[in-house]
């Protein structure tokens, strides 16, 4: 673009050409890398569990390779299809270009699985000749030109002319998503933005009329089909929604999670009359749910689980403790993860409950007999709550064993994993988004040294980055949304978009605490929320090692 007469724009000539041209020698290394990590990690002729363990490094980094593939391979969609509509714009093409500027160095120099864990191709057992074999011309021009400090304050001065409510770049959308962002980006402004820091500091339940709001708008029926009472839209909806919410507040932007993963097993799994009953009444948020699988010292490993539910007559009686439990005390309806075979050591003893209990109140959180529990004060994600509760011989109905069918939990609760990652990266992509609205609006008010900080180079280039990132999850996000929509297994596009959307939420918010300086560390800044409530996504829906080690089994399996 000319400014002062001279052409000072930092775009490159032929950027589509360039970064399309890219793709083929990506693919083929990371395509190596696979052949090499598959051959660490097979014995025989067969994958060894135990050898990717040994081997986790390279597992987990071939993980991290291929998600950062398949990124800059959805970003080459998302910017192709803006161009075809005319919609791509300086925003888009210097968030284009600063993305594969950095991803291909990355992935040649070290992607940051962690803060203090970096893997390099050598790593994954590649050899110096193949990794030159990246670096055509293309990458080349890319890797030295694409990602420069004069990009990053381009796109950093575009940005400061676009409202607050706007997202950095056009995200590729059809009308009916971007209506559905729009409405629900108005309603965060409105009745989230102005609240979400007094919940968090005063470690609030979000107030029932918000929920009440949200059932009106469709939150918890979105993706329920309409003949049972939902409005039957498409995973992306769901993405785009949890997005919006949890750029205002991640309790917020969760709340449908709950009812999304309940809905999930009931229609996966259960029986016709299951899905009748509760469906239409979890879609209004007449009936609220809340999962209920984790349990003390068993962490990610739920084949371990050892709550156990005992058939006493038509019904079971359960006994046991669990914990982690978002949102237990106001909920009606718990999927309920217990052993039916005492004779089981693993996942296929497990089976499903929908285990009904009466709401509680702050004086009383769990009234119903059989059950106590009491609250884990947490940094963040407070909106909701967590809890641990323990089972003594508490009653749950025979008709509602999930499915009429004992020994089937396990397999129900992995059918709900890929709605449930994606709606947990659409959370990311929303937290991050957070951190860069709080931190652009500070960037420019805060005045340094005779002039705002937004102005100095590093303040600048980090919020450039944060946008960047934001848009490849959110691309990576969008995507996986749009497999499950196709009724096409998408646990791998899932699975990495979870990993990525944890990482760039909690870059985001550290990066954005780092802008504040000391102001960042006090609380009554939203950032320092933003922080605490990022950090959680690296860790529930599974642990970005655990969710790096499930993407290199599928890969290498």
């Amino acid at each position: 673009m000319p400014r002062d007469g001279h052409d000072m724009s930092p775009i490159l000539t032929n950027l589509l050409s360039l970064t399309r041209a890219a793709l083929p020698p990506l693919e083929a290394l990371q395509q190596a890398a696979t052949e090499s990590v598959r051959a660490v990690v097979t014995e025989g002729e067969r994958v060894s569990g135990t050898l990717i363990e040994q081997n986790q490094t390279a597992a987990h980094g071939l993980a991290w390779v291929t998600t950062y593939v398949e990124s800059l391979r959805q970003m080459q969609d998302w910017a192709e299809r803006l161009q075809a509509e005319g919609k791509f714009g300086e925003v888009e093409q210097l968030l284009h270009q600063i993305a594969f500027g950095e991803y291909l160095w990355q992935i040649y120099g070290g992607i940051p699985m962690s803060q203090g864990e970096f893997v390099r191709l050598q790593d994954l057992g590649l050899d110096q000749d193949q990794m030159r074999g990246l670096m055509t011309p293309e990458v080349m021009t890319l890797t030295q030109q694409a990602n420069s400090q004069a990009a990053r304050t381009r796109l950093v001065e575009l940005m400061q002319d676009q409202s607050a409510n706007i997202t950095v770049g056009a995200p590729g959308l059809d009308d009916e998503m971007d209506m559905i962002r729009e409405q629900f980006r108005r309603y965060t402004v409105d009745r989230v933005d102005p609240h979400a820091q007094d919940w968090h500091l005063k470690d609030e339940l979000i107030p029932m009329e918000i929920i009440e709001e949200l059932a009106e708008m469709g939150v918890f029926g979105l993706t329920i089909p309409e003949e049972l009472g939902g409005f039957g839209l498409p995973k992306t909806a769901m993405a785009v929604v949890s997005e919006e919410l949890s750029r205002g507040y991640i309790g917020v932007g969760s709340l449908g999670t709950r009812s999304e993963i309940a809905a999930e097993l009931i229609l996966c799994g259960g029986t016709e009359d299951q899905k009748a009953q509760w469906l239409p009444k979890i879609a209004t948020a007449e009936i609220l749910p809340t999962a209920v699988f984790s349990e003390p010292n068993t962490g990610s490993d739920l084949g371990a689980l050892r709550t156990r539910a005992v058939k006493a007559g038509a019904d079971y009686e359960i006994t046991g403790n669990k914990t982690w439990i978002t949102h237990a005390s106001r909920t009606h309806v718990m999927t309920m993860l217990a052993r039916t075979d005492p004779d089981s050591t693993d996942h296929r003893g497990l089976s499903m409950f929908l285990a009904e209990k009466t709401p509680g109140t702050d004086a009383e959180p769990f009234p119903t007999d059989g059950m106590t529990g009491g609250e884990i004060e947490v940094l963040g994600y407070r909106g909701m709550k967590e809890y641990e509760i323990g089972f003594d011989k508490f009653t749950v109905k025979g008709e509602n064993l999930l499915g009429g069918e004992e020994g089937k939990g396990f397999k129900q609760l992995m059918q709900t994993f890929e709605s449930a990652r994606i709606q947990t990266a659409a959370r990311a992509v929303g937290v991050a988004q957070s951190a860069l609205d709080t931190s652009m609006r500070y960037a420019q008010d805060r005045k340094q040294f005779g002039k705002p900080l937004i102005a100095f180079p590093r303040v600048s280039g980090k919020l450039a980055m944060m946008a960047v990132e934001i848009m490849v999850a959110r691309q990576l996000t969008y995507f996986s949304a749009r497999e499950k929509d196709n009724d096409r297994r998408c646990d791998l596009e899932a699975g990495m978009a979870k990993l990525l959307g944890a990482r760039v939420a909690w870059a985001a918010a550290d990066n954005g605490l780092q802008v504040h300086g000391g102001n960042g560390f006090a609380l009554e800044y939203p950032i320092s929320r933003i922080l605490c409530d990022a950090r959680i996504l690296n860790i529930f829906e599974g642990a970005a090692e655990i969710q790096a080690q499930v993407i290199a089994r599928r890969l290498l399996g």
